[in-house]
C-alpha cells in the first residue's frame, strides 16, 4: 500500500470513528462509543503508517 493510500484510508477511519462516537454520545450508546474510539485509532495509525512510507518511501 502506498503513502497516500494509508493516509487517505486513515483520513476515512479517522472520520467515521468521530461519526460513530459523536452519535454513540448523543444517543447514549456505549458500545457504538466504543467503536467509533476505535475506529479513531486505526485511523491514526494508518495516517502515521502513511507518513512513516513517505519518510522511508513505499518499500516499508
Amino acid at each position: 500500500m502506498g503513502e497516500m493510500t494509508s493516509k487517505i484510508k486513515g483520513a476515512a477511519n479517522d472520520t467515521t470513528g468521530k461519526v460513530k462516537d459523536a452519535i454513540g454520545e448523543a444517543t447514549d450508546n456505549e458500545k457504538l462509543e466504543a467503536e467509533g474510539e476505535a475506529q479513531q485509532l486505526k485511523g491514526k495509525a494508518q495516517k502515521l503508517k502513511g507518513d512513516v512510507e513517505g519518510a522511508l518511501g513505499d518499500d516499508v
